[in-house]
């Protein structure tokens, strides 16, 4: 557990529910995510501050710890095969890697064709990535989205391969922290799903904070 000391905080901001978040972590600084109200789904992504080419990898990371879900020591891997950040601390004790981001397809194929136009993680990715400077000045699109995590979001996964999107094990206060290894940044959909349990059906806000 790393010691939280309030005066070397960077920066500080809690996301509405359903909102996107993009932000850089210095490599050496902590990153924390609380679940405010418990039961918040946060899907992130993370990317080379350096070369939005160079991302995180479900995987490389899936395969270098040899387990599909996230703890404290997690090693978050690049699609290059680089460590971006290491889970240092966390009090719900496991995130999901492979249920991936709602989207307007899947709301169809999953709940009913008149969910298509309900907002997604998806559509807050891409809100995100439209408004942003990074890149090197290029646009990022669709193309360079990838597999997230899940944090607190709870996916149990049958014997016999099933996905189940199952009520969430978090609780209000609860958070995972994280150590940058490189500069990276965070890209961030605090969910708007209203169809699964992974938000108890009432998206709530989360908090984002870095410090040295």
């Amino acid at each position: 557990m790393t010691k939280f000391d309030e005066n070397r905080i960077v920066y500080r901001e809690v996301v509405k529910a359903g909102d996107p978040w993009m932000h850089e972590v210095k490599a050496g600084q902590y990153f924390r995510i609380v679940d405010l109200e418990g039961n918040q789904a946060v899907d992130t992504l993370f990317y080379s501050a350096a070369d939005q080419a160079e991302r995180y990898s479900a995987t490389d990371t899936i395969r270098e710890q040899g387990k599909i879900y996230l703890t404290t020591g997690s090693e978050l891997m690049s699609n290059r095969g680089n460590k971006m950040l290491t889970i240092v601390d966390d009090t719900c004790g496991r995130h999901d890697t492979i249920g991936g981001a709602c989207s307007a397809e899947s709301n169809t194929v999953r709940y009913a064709i008149e969910k298509r136009h309900m907002h997604s993680c998806r559509d807050s990715f891409l809100m995100a990535l439209g408004s942003c400077s990074c890149n090197h000045g290029k646009t990022m699109t669709k193309e360079d989205l990838a597999s997230n995590i899940n944090f607190f979001m709870n996916v149990p996964v049958s014997p016999d391969g099933h996905l189940d999107f199952d009520d969430g094990i978090s609780a209000p206060g609860r958070y995972v922290e994280m150590q940058a290894d490189m500069d990276v940044l965070v890209l961030v959909s605090n969910c708007p799903q209203l169809n699964n349990p992974c938000n108890g059906y009432n998206p709530t806000p989360v908090e984002m904070i870095i410090w040295e």
